[in-house]
This record gives C-alpha cells, structure tokens and sequence, in this order.
C-alpha cells in the first residue's frame, strides 16, 4: 500500500486531527488576546464578549445546514436543568482561566487546564457511576503529582493564583460529564445553543457580582474583543467536530498539542520562557491524560468484543 492510498483510506482520522489542531490553534490564540486585553479589561467583562460573540460561528453553521427550527424546540425539565448547571459550570471556569491568564504565565495558566482528564475520570464515578479501575485512578494521581510540581505547592514559590487554573478545568470537565446525561434524542446543536445562552446569561451574572463592567475605549478594542468570542467560539466548534468524525482515542492525545503551543504563544507574545517551571511536572500531566485515553479505549474495545 503506498501513502495516497494510505491516506485516502484514513482520510476521515486524518481530516479530525488537523480540525482538532485548528481548534487548539484557535482557542490558542483567543487566550492570548484575553491576556493582553486583561490589562485593561476585567475577566468577566471578557467573558461576556466572548459568550456574545461566540455564537457568530454557531448561527452561521446552523444556517448553513438550514437546520434552526429543531434548534429552538423546548429541552424538557430534565434537560434544562442539565442546561443550566453545563452553563453554569462552564462561566465559572471560563472566569477563573480568564483571570488565570491575566496573573499567570500564559503558558502555566494554560498547561494547568491540561488537568481536565483527571477531573472527568473522577467526577465520572458519582455522576455517571463508571467503574474506574485501578490504572486510571493511578493516572489521576501521577497527574496530580504532576500539577503539584508546577504549582510548587509547599515551597515560596507557590502562588495562590495557580489554582485558578484547576478550578477552570474542574469547571470544564463537569460541563463534559454533564453532557453525556442528556436524552440521546436532544440534538448535540440545541445542546450547544442552549448552554451558551445560559454560559453567557451566568457570565453576565458574574459581571454584575464582581461590577467588573468598563466601557470599550476604542475601535481596535472592540475588533479584538470581537476576534476574541468568534476565535474561541470557532476553535469549540472545531473540538466538537473533529471528536464527531473518528474514535476519540485516535484524536485524544493530540489536544496536548495545545502545551508546546502555549510555550511558543507565550514566547513571542509576552516574553515568557517558563521551561524550568514546567518541567517535570507537564510530562506527569501528559502521561496521566494518554493513560486514561490508552484505558478508556481498551475498555471500549472489551464492552464491543463483549457484544
């Protein structure tokens, strides 16, 4: 077999992964305008841009598909309860990355949300009632190891910052829990429409408490501002589908693509080099997240041969 035949053969794969490195390249540079803009713009002021914004991309795909009045059917009780506390969740997180990125190094704050995978494999047990085995609770904690090394957690070096972080990817992984709870007949579309309304209604919330509201005091900002919600809205869209076109297991492992990205973004943007801070502890977090993929697959492949 030679490699256009190769390729034509796994196109679909191939095709996820370089959607999927869109969508972190995407999401990659959204954090790096909300870093800059965080000198002159609050966290949830951002947050609620990014929200408005972010459903350009969503409403121009369900458009595009001619696919909007399924959309704005009623979820039912269950679901909407399901809605309001994905998008709730998912607020909190995006405010405390945001702040994150403003008092961390951008690429600490961002290989810290790396995190995720540990966070679902352990709020999979009471909320899904998975069975988790003895390899991914050994993965959850070689990656907690990990993150404690990067934190510096006990020495004078450790800043209190650097939990904001794993509270957005605490926030995160329960918006994805959360998900596989809906009725199999609710679109994944209304599913994403409605949690960003209610992401966007708790974001306002947010900035109501926190009174971090300030006027946009110029054209370029509002551009960048506006760049920002569609680059990230854009960069969710591409996680979604790239994980919707192949085995998640084939695709998985490239999201920490997302860690030397951040490392470079951070580089040239702002002058930040953290290598000695990072290591050893992002190839705990690393190794841990492929574990808990490597497991999952092998499960996956004993419950089909088992069918």
């Amino acid at each position: 077999m030679n490699l256009i035949q190769w390729l034509s053969e796994n196109q679909r794969p191939w095709l996820a992964m370089l959607v999927l490195l869109l969508g972190i390249t995407l999401l990659g540079i959204m954090g790096v305008m909300i870093k800059y803009l965080g000198e002159f713009y609050s966290p949830t002021l951002l947050a609620v841009a990014r929200n408005i914004f972010g459903f350009v991309p969503v409403f121009l795909i369900l458009i595009l598909r001619r696919n909007t009045k399924s959309i704005f059917s009623l979820a039912g009780k269950k679901n909407g309860l399901l809605l309001i506390l994905r998008g709730g969740s998912i607020a909190v997180a995006q405010f405390c990355f945001y702040l994150a990125l403003m008092k961390l190094e951008f690429a600490t704050a961002s290989t810290l949300v790396f995190a995720g995978p540990l966070f679902i494999t352990a709020l999979s047990v009471p909320i899904l009632r998975t069975q988790v085995g003895v390899w991914r609770w050994a993965a959850v904690i070689i990656g907690f190891l990990g993150i404690v090394l990067i934190m510096d957690v006990g020495t004078d070096l450790f800043n209190i910052f650097a939990l904001l972080p794993l509270g957005a990817a605490f926030g995160y992984a329960l918006s994805s829990v959360l998900v596989k709870l809906f009725n199999s007949e609710v679109p994944t579309a209304q599913i994403q429409l409605y949690t960003q309304a209610i992401t966007l209604f708790s974001a306002i919330t947010l900035l109501i408490i926190f009174s971090g509201y300030s006027p946009i005091v110029s054209v370029a900002d509002f551009l960048l501002i506006s760049f920002m919600g569609i680059s990230g809205g854009c960069g969710v869209l591409c996680l979604i589908s790239a994980y919707r076109m192949t085995e998640p297991s084939i695709i998985a492992p490239f999201e920490y693509f997302g860690i030397p990205l951040s490392i470079f973004l951070g580089w040239v943007f702002f002058a930040e080099f953290p290598i000695s801070k990072l290591f050893p502890g992002v190839f705990f977090i690393v190794g841990a997240g492929i574990l808990i993929i490597w497991r999952e697959e092998k499960n996956n492949q004993k419950h089909t041969n088992e069918h």
